[in-house]
């Protein structure tokens, strides 16, 4: 996901101190005690506190192997993990994301955890999630938590505007393309959409038409951008420059800068990452109703399944303990616990259950929840050179194409000639 690569600034001054101290335990104290370190990511409030509770419910259960918590940040995790692995140092149970330890775990920095997870872990979370952390027939990581991209409407204007709040399990896209052209009108726009990154957006959908962008035979990998890769950049287009009903500025932002204007009535729908929720609930004014639509479908509803994980260093002294710490993890309460506090999907059905019933299913978890089912292994998750490619070459392009500069032929030539040169 980017699976929210952000954090609080107080997050990150407690990292540059903590990240400094990392690096695989030693073999234990003069009583035996093997202690462990648990670099996490974690950084919203609520998330924090029930991934501590995690580890000291752990602690209190198992005296001789305790877990010692180092907080981490999204920010700056993939460079300090190349220095820690490089220098021996890396903590014995690491927080990421699945799209991240690919190539970790194809150099032989991470532990095959596959003898530790449990069957009753092992058979909760749909084979599609355990592919995006596997290689070789051995699991590399734990995965722990999902996001989808959901849209977010706002009700009253829906209701002003005569049109009916979609049922069903899915939004087609033909549908949403005309939910958003019957909601713009002099100084409100169908849909804000923020598209300053829009790289993981576009692929992530472009699994709604087939549309892979990366393909492997043997040991090369190549960019295709056919049909199926043009869907969803030229149906954004359209709307965009055709239809008029995404707001041009709205693209340039982010998503959380669209937000305000979601709440002040600018925007009508709004496509987020699932987590969104957490900041309307927090930010909007309660007179502020707005809902969860059934998540986008083309020829099907699939989007890029990239769990955040839970790996182990291969340098570890104690791989055994830290997986079995991993599994403890990965139960249903604990995912659940987690889930909620980042207003993510756990990836267990166990704890999905968890969420649906504490919560009620209110504030979009319903619908949120249910767009777990959709998500599966996408062909980027497992290219080394990605995130190269994502940073150097498909973010400029896509930002150029959006901003028409570029037509979609171009586009294409361009993602493909960018890959051959950065990674192909």
């Amino acid at each position: 996901m980017k699976t929210r690569k952000f954090a609080a600034a107080a997050a990150l001054a407690v990292a540059a101190t903590a990240l400094s101290a990392c690096g695989s335990s030693d073999s234990g104290d003069a009583n035996g005690t093997i202690t462990l370190k648990f670099q996490s990511l974690a950084f919203q409030q609520p998330t924090v506190a029930a991934s501590k509770k995690i580890v000291a419910d752990w602690n209190a259960a198992h005296p001789k192997v305790q877990v010692q918590y180092i907080q981490g940040s999204w920010d700056s995790v993939h460079d300090q993990l190349v220095t820690q692995f490089q220098g021996g140092s890396a903590p014995d149970i690491i927080h990421d994301e699945s799209a991240d330890i690919a190539g970790f775990a194809k150099q032989g920095f991470l532990a095959d955890l596959t003898p530790q997870i449990s069957s009753q872990v092992k058979s909760s979370i749909p084979d599609g999630v355990w592919q995006t952390v596997s290689g070789d027939g051995k699991i590399y990581a734990g995965p722990t938590l999902l996001q989808s991209y959901v849209v977010f409407v706002n009700t009253d204007l829906l209701q002003q505007a005569g049109v009916a709040l979609p049922g069903g399990p899915t939004l087609s896209w033909d549908a949403f393309q005309t939910m958003a052209k019957q909601l713009t009108k002099p100084k409100q726009y169908g849909l804000g959409w923020g598209l300053k990154s829009p790289t993981a957006t576009v692929l992530n959908l472009g699994l709604n038409f087939d549309g892979k962008f990366f393909y492997t035979e043997g040991d090369k990998t190549t960019v295709k951008v056919d049909a199926g890769e043009q869907e969803v950049p030229r149906r954004i287009h359209d709307m965009i420059y055709t239809d008029k009903s995404i707001d041009p500025t709205s693209v340039t932002q982010s998503g959380g800068d669209v937000l305000p204007g979601f709440y002040a009535g600018k925007y009508a729908m709004t496509v987020q990452g699932s987590y969104a929720a957490q900041q309307i609930v927090a930010d909007a004014k309660p007179s502020f109703h707005w809902a969860v639509l059934p998540i986008l479908a083309g020829t099907s509803a699939h989007q890029a399944a990239n769990p955040q994980t839970l790996s182990v260093s291969a340098q570890s002294k104690h791989v055994t303990e830290a997986a079995q710490f991993v599994d403890f993890f990965l139960s249903a309460d604990n995912l659940a616990a987690v889930a909620q506090g980042d207003w993510l999907i756990p990836t267990s059905s166990a704890a999905q259950a968890a969420v649906a019933a504490k919560t009620g299913g209110k504030d979009g978890w319903t619908a949120t929840l249910a767009t777990g089912a959709q998500l599966t292994e996408a062909p980027f998750q497992q290219v080394d050179n990605y995130p190269k490619w994502k940073d150097q070459v498909a973010t400029p392009t896509l930002q150029q194409y959006f901003a028409n500069k570029i037509d979609l032929a171009t586009l294409g030539t361009k993602l493909t000639d960018g890959w051959n040169q950065v990674g192909g």
